[in-house]
């Protein structure tokens, strides 16, 4: 088969405008040598033009990530530095007011950093999952650990009901639940008690945290898992953090709303084999 000169040289003007970033089919459906180059090169284009646009894509989520990381951290930031210079000055009577908001900023900040950390881990594919069998009331004692101060700040307690045995990874699976019981102290009122119940039916093993709070709406429990997306009162990462952990172990989480005089409950559910 004879290639023209012309051919060639249109074609490497065609190529050069697909660099150009312009949109240009170079298929003629013909047979012939040439031809199947015009194909290759057009379905080469085309998957570059996909990758680049996914890159954009990526680029205009993680500006999003870090402007939502910025705001996060601003809030807390802001409120321990009113803080501290309200201090400098405070009677006593006031002074242990404001080292109680400062104990609170500061915790939500590091919560904030850490479970950033622990989600990009996740995100990354680089969290290997070593399960092991452990009971709810130990589960329990592990997640607890890193919320005293906070359940101490609200005088609020915790309650199990039921045992079970999980198969999981115990620190991530309490890092999950960790972050379901802050998410739960943070709605319920002081001095409340925070429910945790525990079973085993034919097709999981399951693990629920009841609040005492006004409950969630349908509109309101759609945007609970997507990042930054939560309530105010929190810092929008714990919750959808907790859910990774579980589809990383083949597991689920369901939320009832409550609603009407009931708190919401979240349930960690790990299926059976």
């Amino acid at each position: 088969m004879i290639i023209r000169r012309k051919e060639i040289e249109q074609l490497s003007a065609d190529i050069r405008r697909i660099i150009d970033g312009q949109a240009v089919d170079i298929r003629d459906n013909l047979e012939g040598r040439l031809s199947i180059l015009k194909n290759d090169i057009h379905a080469l284009a085309d998957r570059l033009n996909e990758q680049a646009g996914n890159l954009q894509k990526e680029k205009n989520a993680l500006a999003d990530t870090l402007a939502d990381i910025s705001h996060q951290l601003k809030t807390p930031l802001t409120a321990v530095m009113v803080m501290v210079e309200l201090l400098e000055d405070a009677p006593p009577e006031k002074a242990s007011e404001f080292i109680t908001h400062l104990k609170q900023g500061l915790t939500q900040t590091g919560w904030l950093v850490n479970s950033l950390l622990k989600i990009a881990k996740l995100d990354s594919g680089s969290v290997v999952f070593s399960p092991v069998s452990i009971s709810a009331s130990s589960l329990l004692n592990l997640a607890l650990q890193p919320l005293q101060i906070l359940l101490d700040i609200k005088s609020q307690q915790v309650n199990l009901t039921g045992e079970a045995e999980f198969l999981c990874d115990k620190n991530w699976t309490a890092e999950a639940l960790t972050n379901i019981i802050k998410n739960a102290s943070e709605h319920s009122p002081e001095g409340s008690i925070i429910e945790i119940s525990a079973g085993v039916n034919p097709l999981t093993s399951w693990l629920s945290v009841t609040d005492n709070g006004k409950g969630i709406s349908t509109a309101e429990i759609k945007s609970l898992f997507r990042r930054f997306g939560g309530s105010q009162q929190g810092t929008g990462i714990g919750l959808p953090l907790a859910l990774a952990i579980m589809h990383g172990q083949n597991g689920d989480m369901e939320v009832d709303g409550g609603g009407n005089g009931q708190g919401a409950t979240f349930t960690l559910k790990f299926y059976s084999d």
